[in-house]
């Protein structure tokens, strides 16, 4: 035994980036003082040509992001896990030991995501910074979603958290992850001392944006608020893109068919959080209302 951390990263592809697939795992691979195992989840594609050591996991279809991550999680061993998508990687050889330092014994934080930088020296978008108030890219604090192509947090705490939401295929997973690392009586942290790299993309490229970004909404707040919170969560959304629309009109249509199949389409296990989780939110600056 090495005495130090243990690792489980689970690298998330569709084997269409060769060239950022294999930045990405390089990344991984030279991290040191930790101890990582590392299965490549090839979402509707077969991995291969992969270094010695590294773990393979085909799927025979895309199962979405958050299935996808969740099928690798059993194939590595780990006190702690790590997830990153294959557009994404991480500069420093001690971003793994740095964000375990921040969840150590005594530490009341569940999950850390880093500062997202497109190194290419494109402007980052500010959707990166999860407040809010955005503030400063650099500074530090609570949060209550994160972008989730980069995670660290222990094993434990993600599985208490039920896993990533499968029924959700794309966006807004990592709100619920989040808010179930909040249900714990833990934090979840943005830290933005510590980098991750990935370009600087938009996410209205995929054909399904607006529909599932709409739908997502409802599904979250169908399966984790209180009752009673679900219509004033949804509501606050619902005006927000309603406000955002008078700019951009586009794929609003696609948005109001998703609105209406988050109604209407099964959004699996409801986990409601405890009321004491509300509190703690709001005291902290968001109440789970928008």
């Amino acid at each position: 035994m090495s005495g130090r951390p243990t690792v489980g990263a689970v690298l998330l592809t569709q084997g269409t980036r060769p060239v950022d697939l294999e930045r990405a795992l390089e990344s991984i691979l030279r991290q040191q003082h930790v101890d990582v195992v590392v299965v490549v989840v090839g979402n509707g594609w077969s991995p291969q040509g992969l270094p010695a050591g590294v773990r393979a996991l085909a799927l025979d279809e895309n199962l979405g992001i958050p299935a996808g991550r969740n099928r690798g999680v059993p194939l590595v061993e780990g006190e702690y896990l790590f997830f990153l998508d294959d557009d994404a990687s991480v500069p420093s050889e001690t971003f793994l030991a740095d964000a375990i330092a921040l969840l150590g014994p005594g530490s009341t934080i569940g999950l850390v995501q880093p500062r997202v930088v497109d190194p290419s020296g494109a402007t980052n978008p500010r959707r990166w910074v999860p407040r809010i108030r955005k503030g400063e890219a650099t500074e530090s604090g609570d949060v209550f979603s994160v972008w989730e192509g980069a995670v660290v947090m222990p094993r434990r705490v993600f599985d208490r958290t039920g896993g990533w939401a499968e029924p959700f295929f794309y966006a807004h997973e990592g709100i619920e992850l989040a808010w179930r690392v909040w249900d714990q009586g833990l934090r979840t942290w943005y830290a933005g001392d510590l980098v991750a790299h990935h370009p600087a993309i938009t996410p209205t490229r995929h054909s399904y944006y607006y529909r599932l970004n709409a739908r997502n909404r409802v599904f979250l707040a169908r399966r984790n608020l209180p009752v009673v919170l679900i219509p004033f969560y949804v509501a606050s959304w619902t005006g927000v893109q309603l406000l955002r629309s008078v700019r951009n009109p586009m794929g609003l249509r696609s948005w109001w068919a998703g609105w209406m199949a988050g109604w209407r389409e099964p959004a699996g296990e409801r986990r409601r959080i405890r009321w004491v989780t509300v509190w703690r939110m709001a005291r902290a600056g968001r109440p789970p209302l928008i």
